[in-house]
């Protein structure tokens, strides 16, 4: 398989969303543009992770930074589902965020997942940086946690 370079910049709408009943989901992170959609997997994990870093990140900035404006956590959760044909690119191994000062946007790297075969070097490996704004990767973070609790429920104790 050939390595898939992507920049979605900008991206107009980045979320994540999972197909299948509580135990057996299949989660995906999307991010669509006017001209392209970039479909991914993920793991349920991954999401949870990245939501508590977007958060972090978010009170990074505005202690760092008390002069930006305002962004917002909210989302509409009908504007949050998955754009079809799913037909993902490749499997997330690991996700990191980094934030532009100049452009004042944030942006999501998604790196695929290295393969078992020990002659693929990282930098063979599959890579999509969605470009975002403060608040849409804030209300991905908080539509995912949202999501995420949607499982399975905890075994009483």
């Amino acid at each position: 398989m050939s390595r898939i370079n992507i920049d979605l910049n900008p991206t107009n709408l980045i979320t994540v969303d999972a197909i299948g009943k509580p135990g057996d989901r299949i989660f995906y992170l999307q991010g669509k543009n006017s001209e392209q959609v970039i479909t991914l997997l993920v793991e349920k994990y991954q999401i949870q992770t990245l939501a508590l870093a977007i958060e972090n990140l978010m009170t990074e900035l505005r202690e760092k930074m008390p002069d930006l404006a305002e962004a917002s956590p909210n989302y509409k959760e009908e504007e949050m589902t998955l754009e079809p044909p799913l037909d993902p690119l490749f499997r997330v191994g690991e996700l990191s965020l980094g934030y532009e000062p100049d452009k004042d946007l944030l942006v999501l790297i998604a790196k695929e997942i290295p393969l078992e075969d020990p002659d693929v070097k990282a930098e063979d490996l599959s890579e999509a940086r969605f470009w975002c704004s403060r608040s849409q990767l804030w209300a991905l973070g908080r539509w995912g946690i949202e999501l995420a609790s949607r499982g399975r429920p905890v075994w009483p104790s």
